[in-house]
């Protein structure tokens, strides 16, 4: 059970500070917090839910939200961003759950461009960043954290093999301590950006690189509108990534990827 006040009070000093808004069930908190977006709530709202029925993960996958289970969790945030900015919140989102994640936990966790995070071969948590159209420099954007907490069992079918923060570590992980550390993490990050932004943004790729087995040397299939299979080669100084193919070398703008089953 989420204790709302231990929560405020551990957030206190951040700019999460009095956003938070908890749901025993709902559809999405991503779906919600972009509702919210439009009736001008501020930045540092974040929206909790015990159970969703409609969750939602990137490329219109549905993220299994059982009531108890695992944290879901968006976090709505109003900052100036230029477009070529935005590119780099899902990154920026993965690092700050893989730090949460291994600091909460204490376990060993892995990366996947752009956003998954992996324990061994199966996904643990999952991030949908989601920026609506602004009108000025300040964008809204709300990001989406899915995280698998108590879970001991998952559907066969899933595209990528899950695991609970439980089943990965052998013991009962509590749920509040993954949120706070979760949401200290992201103001510990806005806090780079604003101290000094383009030597934050330029050293993600070096920062994902470092947590990600991914990102170098790995035969994947990448999915997506640039579908392709090869060797990924690293990432680029916009954080794409890089994918030595048959044809030569590919960047992946957008989409996702996962190991290649060589040979289909």
């Amino acid at each position: 059970m989420l204790e709302l006040e231990a929560i405020a009070a551990a957030l206190a000093d951040a700019q999460f500070a009095g956003g938070l808004h908890y749901f025993p069930s709902i559809g999405s908190t991503n779906t919600y917090a972009l509702q919210q977006v439009q009736e001008g709530a501020p930045h540092g709202s974040f929206y909790v839910a015990d159970e969703q029925t409609a969750g939602r993960g990137r490329s219109d996958h549905r993220w299994h939200s059982a009531a108890g289970e695992g944290l879901y969790l968006s976090v709505l945030l109003r900052i100036e961003w230029t477009v070529a900015e935005l590119a780099w919140l899902p990154l920026l989102a993965g690092l700050v759950t893989h730090g949460a994640l291994v600091e909460s936990a204490q376990i060993e966790a892995d990366l996947r461009w752009p956003n998954d995070i992996l324990i061994g071969p199966k996904k643990v948590a999952g991030i949908l960043v989601e920026a609506p159209q602004a009108t000025d420099s300040v964008r809204p954007v709300v990001v989406g954290i899915g995280v698998n907490v108590h879970q001991r069992g998952f559907s066969p079918d899933l595209a990528t093999a899950a695991t609970s923060l439980d089943l990965a570590s052998g013991r009962r992980i509590s749920r509040q301590r993954v949120l706070i550390a979760l949401l200290q993490s992201l103001h510990a990050e806005l806090g780079r950006l604003k101290r000094d932004r383009p030597a934050a943004l330029a050293g993600i790729p070096e920062r994902v690189a470092a947590v990600s087995s991914w990102v170098s040397g790995r035969a994947v299939d990448v999915h997506g509108p640039q579908a392709c299979q090869g060797v990924t080669a690293g990432l680029d100084d916009r954080g794409f990534l890089r994918v030595q193919t048959a044809d030569g070398l590919a960047t992946v703008t957008t989409g996702g990827i996962r190991a290649a089953k060589i040979g289909e």
